[in-house]
């Protein structure tokens, strides 16, 4: 580990897909930071580029010759967000680690934050979001998310909490002994336990470029965040079709007695497709409930790679660990 005997070294996680725009502004505001604190820690920055198609990884080429410290590896492909931080959390060196974004929404500046809150002995200090710049529909949406996520874990999921984090070595060590295949990694975090602290902090509008989170990857993350940290929708299929049982014999034992003290009734033809519709509209939303539970197991027995590196920075041939 290059790091003094007297400071300890924090890796700054900068997971980026596009942000060519924005890698000079960050870079700026990160080399700041770093020189502020330069007599308390030593800093790397590690960038994981999720195979951009813009001029991103021309931009970390550049930052990586004129300071050292900055290192980058480049995916085959686009692994999916939550991968590309885990990817870049398996190629840091620090005692701690800043996960961040490259869109400068969340400031750099709360380092310093952080890293206090990290010396006082929290192993984990997340970030929570005291406002952010987004339309009405979305800012809603997100809220009702962090609503249920949180209810139906079988842990503590902390609200208006993003990816925003500084996290001890500890907590990484114990993290990658986990298997999963698409993490959901502020639920993971969470259900680790150890020392864990929100600080407030107001969310800037994106400095440039556009955001890579539409509606559809929010919900197919919340969906992610259900089945990897819940097993209330198994219950509640359980649940349900014993209900839906109850009520089946319950309605056969009321058509027989009917039928049997009033012999002349019309049978319901219409009444005989909607059950028949109803049941097969439930055991096809059974069915896909457990279904996605068992694509989690078959995903994470079949062990694909969490990504695979087309390029790296800085990085000797023997620290590269995808």
């Amino acid at each position: 580990m290059l790091v003094s005997k007297n400071k300890p070294l924090i890796s700054l996680s900068i997971p980026v897909l596009n942000e060519a725009e924005n890698l000079d502004a960050l870079y700026l505001r990160l080399k700041s930071v770093s020189d502020k604190m330069e007599e308390r820690c030593e800093i790397e920055f590690i960038f994981s580029d999720n195979h951009s198609s813009d001029g991103t990884w021309d931009k970390l080429i550049e930052l990586t010759k004129i300071d050292k410290r900055v290192r980058a590896i480049r995916f085959s492909k686009n692994f999916g967000f939550q991968r590309s931080i885990l990817a870049n959390y398996m190629h840091t060196r620090g005692d701690a680690v800043m996960q961040i974004d490259a869109d400068l929404q969340d400031p750099p500046e709360m380092l310093e934050v952080f890293f206090d809150e990290w010396e006082k002995g929290s192993s984990v200090v997340y970030g929570i979001r005291k406002g952010r710049s987004e339309n009405f529909i979305l800012r809603n949406l997100r809220n009702v998310g962090y609503w249920l996520v949180d209810k139906l874990s079988e842990h503590h999921i902390p609200r208006h909490a993003g990816d925003f984090r500084l996290i001890d070595r500890k907590v990484l060590d114990a993290l990658f002994k986990m298997k999963f295949h698409n993490p959901y990694l502020r639920g993971v975090i969470a259900s680790l336990g150890f020392n864990q602290k929100g600080i407030e902090y107001s969310r800037s509008p994106r400095a440039a470029g556009k955001s890579k989170f539409n509606i559809i990857r929010l919900l197919r993350m919340g969906m992610s965040a259900i089945f990897n940290h819940s097993t209330l929708p198994l219950r509640f299929a359980s649940v349900f079709g014993v209900l839906i049982l109850i009520l089946s014999t319950m309605g056969a034992i009321y058509y027989f007695l009917l039928r049997i003290f009033n012999p002349e009734l019309t049978p319901g033809l219409a009444s005989i497709h909607i059950l028949v519709l109803f049941g097969i509209g439930v055991q096809s939303l059974l069915m896909g409930i457990i279904g996605e539970y068992l694509l989690k197991i078959y995903l994470i027995i079949r062990s694909d790679p969490v990504a695979i590196i087309e390029e790296h920075l800085n990085f000797e041939l023997d620290e590269i660990k995808l």
